[in-house]
């Protein structure tokens, strides 16, 4: 006999409407247009159906359909518009399903952005009867819980400051601790482990832990991999709105989703085909690696990387003034790094027949996201190979700074390794 099922999803689809918003209208409106101008509004009843059949509408999600059972750690991941947000607001009843079922046992609790049912100018304290409130704690249950939610989050120092003069971590810490303190049978989480210090984000994964281990459900979206490794018994992966890939093997599910971001970079680079230049030297293998000299699928920000750049040098002679470029552009397409030995020190005298080239970054400056890379080899500022899309690169939080402190980022953003200090003049 299986485990009892938590929640039950079946079918569930959400539809927007591209354009503009349908003009809004009272009953009190309706009732009146009704029985003062009744041929009126079925010719305007009319005329909007017609509108409504020639507008264009979006499905952020398609026929999704799960089963979690209690006590689960379910993950979810996908890119940037693959509908893993609208997912978890439907099931927290933020937004209603276009169609579908879903079945629930047990209340829910939801950490859904950052601050959400905080008022800016209310203090902490305040704040967490609000936020408890709005979860559906009693008043008892928060002053029974309160303690441990101001132990857990870490503001204790700051508990009468309004909350608009917390930052973006604090809030989080706050928000994370009532959510997960609430006694819910139920536990929707989306991005927490995304703000705050590493130190808290290890409090996070093993709060979750021990959420399960209660016999409590999680549901969490997070583009943080290893987390979703560590934590989850369960994953699915979301492309355009629908389920692409279901396991109860979570590295299956990500290494789905890893071949899902770069479809073209599965293929190797020596039997690429869509490739520009002379092709006099061919490139034939990309990839990083860590200190250790180990391919890495995942690198990590402010991380020792070397780049390798596996190629054939076709006649097999030496070549001088060499030049190598790694290009990296976010998933939306602006350059954000441009790597290039020619600018960074000189072209190369010369190259053997076979070989790699190697570029070293000593610390991983690139934000948390997906990134694509481009390459290309010149030889006397002749193209010898081109490749556009050669490889993807993942790149999860670290603490580039060395502080313990995971640092806030912001799509296409890099970090600076940076020193402060006050003068007096």
């Amino acid at each position: 006999m299986g485990k009892e099922l938590a929640i039950q999803v079946r079918h569930i689809g959400k539809r927007y409407k591209i354009g503009q918003r349908e003009p809004y209208k009272t009953l009190r409106d309706a009732i009146a247009n009704m029985t003062s101008a009744p041929i009126k509004l079925l010719k305007q009843r009319n005329k909007l159906v017609k509108n409504r059949s020639s507008q264009e509408y979006f499905w952020a999600l398609k026929d999704i359909s799960f089963d979690v059972e209690r006590g689960e750690i379910m993950g979810f991941f996908g890119r940037n518009g693959a509908g893993k947000s609208t997912l978890l607001k439907i099931l927290s009843r933020i937004t209603m399903p276009t169609e579908g079922d879903i079945t629930m046992h047990g209340r829910v609790g939801s950490l859904l952005e950052v601050g959400t049912g905080f008022h800016p100018e209310l203090t902490g304290r305040e704040n967490i009867f609000l936020n408890g409130s709005i979860l559906g704690m009693r008043k008892g249950e928060i002053e029974d819980k309160f303690d441990e939610i101001v132990k857990f989050s870490d503001v204790e120092r700051f508990l009468d400051t309004p909350v608009k003069r917390y930052s973006s971590g604090m809030y989080v810490r706050l928000a994370f601790a009532v959510a997960a303190n609430f006694d819910s049978e139920i536990l929707l989480v989306d991005e927490v482990l995304a703000v705050g210090d590493s130190q808290f984000q290890k409090k996070c994964l093993a709060k979750m832990g021990q959420i399960a281990e209660e016999g409590r459900t999680v549901l969490l979206i997070s583009h943080n991999l290893a987390s979703i490794s560590a934590l989850c018994s369960k994953a699915i992966v979301l492309k355009g709105g629908s389920i692409d890939f279901l396991s109860n093997n979570v590295n299956e599910a990500i290494q789905h989703y890893l071949g899902q971001i770069g479809e073209i970079s599965k293929i190797s680079l020596a039997d690429r085909t869509d490739r520009q230049g002379k092709g006099q030297i061919r490139m034939i293998h990309f990839a990083p690696y860590n200190d250790k000299g180990c391919e890495q699928t995942i690198i990590t920000s402010g991380q020792f990387v070397d780049f390798r750049i596996y190629y054939n040098n076709i006649v097999n002679i030496d070549r001088n003034n060499i030049i190598s470029a790694i290009n990296i552009v976010t998933q939306t397409g602006p350059l954000v790094s441009l790597l290039n030995n020619q600018v960074a020190s000189e072209p190369f005298e010369s190259i053997p027949g076979q070989g790699y080239i190697s570029c070293i970054v000593e610390k991983l400056p690139l934000v948390p996201g997906i990134f694509t890379v481009n390459l290309v080899i010149k030889q006397n500022e002749i193209v010898q190979d081109l490749i556009l899309d050669a490889a993807t690169l993942i790149v999860e939080p670290g603490d580039f700074y060395r502080t313990g402190k995971i640092p806030p980022s912001s799509p296409g953003c890099v970090f600076f390794d940076q020193k402060w200090s006050v003068v007096s003049v």
